[in-house]
């Protein structure tokens, strides 16, 4: 691997596209090269080494898990976990640059309610620091009825703690 840092390669599936080969840390000559591919908007070492390099976030994924129409035509629309991976299959073996495919069980996070698997995807988040944000929760829990009582003490604290707020919309439907 250390004779391709620095390195460039054509993007296999986006014509025109060229991806630098940087080294990481988290990659080790344990399995395969010690090369793998980075997707910066799809995991924390992958996020950090993009960091590093000042690479951008580019997310290619949608909420729903298909792909964007950044990806492509060909692969637009397609859900990732499904036909995606059989339409990126078909793609490098028509640009002549699959070299080996073969069946694995990648072992995905899964969805504490579906039990789905689901795909890490960087989504745009607003950073706040101000007084008032705070002041507005604290108010507002204020007026919860919370069991046991003792539980709405330490929330209040710890959102006295708080000093950055970061409002998502990430799950429609709460946190865990």
């Amino acid at each position: 691997g250390v004779d391709l840092a620095d390195g460039s390669c054509a993007h296999p599936t986006i014509p025109g596209k060229v991806s630098p080969l940087l080294p990481a840390n988290h990659v080790t000559m344990a399995k395969g090269t010690g090369l793998v591919h980075t997707a910066p908007a799809h995991g924390m070492e992958d996020y950090n080494v993009a960091s590093h390099h000042q690479l951008p976030t580019d997310c290619l994924v949608d909420e729903g898990g298909c792909f964007t129409e950044a990806a492509g035509p060909e692969l637009k629309n397609k859900n990732v976990l499904e036909e995606g991976n059989e339409a990126v299959i078909q793609m490098l073996q028509a640009a002549g640059s699959l070299l080996k495919e073969e069946k694995f069980v990648h072992s995905y996070p899964y969805d504490w309610r579906t039990k789905k698997p689901m795909i890490i995807r960087a989504s745009k988040q607003w950073f706040v620091n101000t007084a008032s944000v705070k002041a507005t929760a604290q108010e507002v829990l204020k007026k919860v009825k919370v069991i046991p009582t003792s539980a709405a003490n330490r929330m209040l604290e710890m959102l006295d703690r708080r000093t950055f707020w970061c409002i998502s919309r990430q799950r429609c439907w709460g946190v865990p």
